[in-house]
């Protein structure tokens, strides 16, 4: 039992080391003994934190080689693995095409069914957004939770447990575009929050729409971009 304790500390302790280095995807993580050193602990307690990260979608062990980072996420974050499909263009297109079926239908459902709860909070975490977003930190956490508390009012378990595929969209959005769409990002969210807050689903699911559509352009930009820079380099240069 006490081992087993140990192995979820360290587990834990990887983790943290992982996401606060931070060591990027795709990186090789210290060998074995090096973190052994570093958590004060035993090869085999090393071995059985690396497994369960394994196993959690977080690291991948290449033989004779070493164990790399494969994702920041867990698959209890990330259920369907989507954080670690190579191509994060398309990864957003697609996960756009989902999320225009999907989301607009759930923000109407939250203003059909939201509690005064539900609606105090989305109405701070708008704000929150905001602020974060013009001070130019990390807004993305809070957007996340924005995106969130419109799932919860819809009062839908089904639409609930549909939240990690949509959370995986928000990141891998903000991933590509940084803070290119602040703009309309605030301006978008605040016609979403306002529809809840009135009760309009009409109106709720139209703004959904509409910051869906902004994104989603913004993306597509970004991919005929990333496409036309590998045909350059993948072109040969004409000998002189």
């Amino acid at each position: 039992m006490k081992r087993k304790l140990l192995g979820a500390q360290v587990e834990d302790a990887l983790m943290d080391y992982i996401l606060k280095t931070p060591v990027p995807l795709g990186e090789k993580i210290p060998n074995e003994f090096e973190l052994g050193e570093m958590f004060e602990v035993g090869r085999s307690t090393i071995r059985e934190a690396v497994k369960a990260l394994v196993t959690k979608g977080v690291l991948e062990v290449r033989r004779g080689d070493g164990t790399y980072v494969k994702s920041h996420r867990t698959l209890a974050e990330d259920p369907l693995g989507l954080a670690r499909l190579d191509d994060k263009y398309k990864l957003a297109l697609e996960l756009f095409d989902v999320r225009l079926a999907l989301e607009p239908e759930i923000a109407a459902a939250a203003a059909g069914h939201a509690t005064a709860e539900n609606k105090a909070r989305l109405k701070t975490l708008c704000d929150e957004v905001e602020r974060i977003y013009r001070a130019g930190g990390d807004h993305i956490p809070k957007d996340i939770e924005f995106h969130t508390c419109i799932a919860q009012g819809s009062q839908n378990r089904v639409m609930e447990m549909l939240v990690p595929i949509i959370n995986t969209a928000v990141m891998t959005f903000a991933n590509l575009t940084g803070h290119a769409l602040m703009e309309e990002t605030i301006y978008t969210h605040r016609a979403v929050t306002d529809a809840i807050l009135d009760g309009d689903a009409v109106g709720a699911r139209c703004a959904m729409v509409m910051h869906l559509t902004h994104n989603r352009q913004a993306i597509l930009r970004l991919w005929k971009q990333h496409q036309a820079r590998q045909h350059d380099a993948e072109t040969p240069t004409p000998a002189p």
